[in-house]
């Protein structure tokens, strides 16, 4: 399962910033809706488009791997990742 971990990548950046980060700051300066923001707050596992995330990154100043997460759905996969 991959997860999209913008809740802590936006918290990280926030500190680093010394300032708030809104979802309708980030919508402004990335194009991407409020509500897709706001889906991907809520619900980590959202199905997000690479288009997305490369606009998520380059505003956030930040690398792939820092937004989203992978874990193996099954413990079959495991033994692959080791």
């Amino acid at each position: 399962m991959i997860y999209v971990e913008l809740k802590s990548v936006i918290l990280k950046k926030q500190l680093a910033w010394g300032r708030t980060i809104t979802i309708t700051e980030i919508a402004d300066a990335s194009g991407i809706s409020r509500m897709t923001l706001h889906r991907m707050l809520k619900d980590q596992t959202y199905n997000a488009s690479t288009d997305h995330l490369n606009k998520l990154c380059a505003y956030l100043q930040c690398a792939l791997y820092d937004l989203v997460r992978w874990e193996p759905d099954s413990p079959a996969l495991q033994e692959y990742v080791a």
